[in-house]
């Protein structure tokens, strides 16, 4: 009787000792779950953007290369380079005391004419009235015919010499004008406030403006840095989805931390063929308000079209998007399965979902590992 018992039991010890390896063996050698970056389905917005396709620059508002009008020897250079100057400021000025002789004999024979006009027209009023009181006299039978002739023709006379005076004024204004325009010619003046971004001549050279057809160095570069824009070439594709008013954004090679916003203000209405297989259009972008930063004008800068924005849709991650509009899905099990989507609106970054996942759903955002297939189990690693 002790006999029959001890032997069922030593079969079930074996049986449960060869369950426990069994388990034990599964357990050591099954296969880990896969680990993977997934993303979680949220609400947010969405934009359709475009970017230029090569490096745009910052340009100034107002930039002028300035240059006298008349060729001559520098003789003076009232700034330097950097130093910022008003509308209307002196910064150039070429060897011209001929001219300012001539502009000072002009203006004294300007007053020589002003007193010869003072001195002849005292002498026609005076004549002037003598013909008056002649004229009374005749009436009265105190003088001859003859005599009042006499002196009308005097007034008139006078009269004419007080005129030609006040014409020999006018010449001599008129000569002070041309003589201070030669002046103005040897000079330059600051057409805007500004910067002197560059100053190409030295006291004692000579400078020639240029010929017709054969551009010179200018002497002095001259930038308004306080209204800034950006030029940018688009793609000739998406040229005819740019209209003027709409948002951008700008980023710079030099400031990669930091975003601008701005506004189209011209879209060029012509494409520029730089290489037969690069053909763009330029386009001009404002700073919707002055920069805080100092910018230089020259900065290469990339924009950022915003075509179209939609606020508060579902959304998922652009790269967690296949070719051929599916995602790999993480179920409550842990396992991959294919969902095919139904998107709308997209960018890098973002892309709508119309249908195919909700909210809280994850997706993975990189699969190109060779062992990602349909039922797997994953580890999901949320960034």
């Amino acid at each position: 009787m002790i006999l029959t018992l001890k032997k069922p039991l030593r079969l079930t010890i074996l049986s449960l000792a060869a369950t426990a390896i069994a388990l034990a063996s599964w357990y050591f050698t099954r296969p880990q779950p896969l680990p993977v970056d997934v993303a979680i389905i949220t609400f947010g917005h969405v934009e359709a953007t475009i970017v230029n396709t090569r490096a745009g620059t910052i340009k100034s508002c107002q930039r002028s290369n300035l240059a006298p009008a008349s060729g001559g020897q520098i003789a003076k250079i009232w700034v330097k380079e950097g130093d910022r100057v008003q509308k209307g400021q002196i910064l150039l000025e070429l060897w011209n005391k001929d001219l300012r002789a001539q502009y000072e004999l002009a203006q004294r024979q300007l007053a020589m004419s002003q007193q010869r006009r003072h001195e002849a027209c005292i002498l026609a009023e005076n004549a002037r009235r003598e013909s008056l009181r002649t004229q009374q006299l005749i009436a009265k039978g105190f003088v001859s015919s003859q005599r009042a002739e006499d002196v009308d023709a005097n007034a008139r006379a006078r009269q004419a010499s007080c005129d030609a005076a006040i014409s020999e004024i006018k010449r001599a204004e008129a000569q002070i004008h041309v003589a201070q325009a030669g002046l103005d010619r040897t000079v330059i003046i600051a057409p805007f406030s500004g910067v002197v971004a560059h100053i190409s001549g030295e006291l004692g050279e000579f400078t020639t403006p240029s010929p017709p057809g054969i551009p010179t160095p200018p002497t002095i570069d001259l930038i308004d840095d306080t209204c800034l824009y950006v030029t940018a070439p688009m793609d000739e594709i998406d040229a005819p989805k740019i209209r003027i008013g709409q948002e951008a954004r700008i980023t710079l090679d030099a400031m990669p931390e930091k975003i601008f916003p701005g506004k189209i203000r011209r879209v060029a209405p012509y494409v520029t063929e730089v290489e037969k297989q690069a053909r763009t259009v330029d386009i001009k972008v404002d700073f919707l308000q002055s920069p805080a930063d100092t910018l230089l004008v020259g900065y290469s800068a990339d924009v950022e079209v915003v075509l179209e924005r939609k606020d508060n849709v579902l959304r998922i991650p652009t790269q967690a998007i296949r070719q051929d509009n599916t995602v790999w899905m993480v179920d409550a099990n842990h396992r991959l399965v294919e969902r095919q989507l139904e998107t709308g609106l997209s960018n890098w970054s973002f892309t709508e979902i119309r249908s195919g996942l909700k909210a809280g759903d994850q997706v993975l955002i990189s699969f190109d590992q060779n062992n990602i297939k349909a039922g797997i189990t994953v580890e999901p690693k949320t960034e």
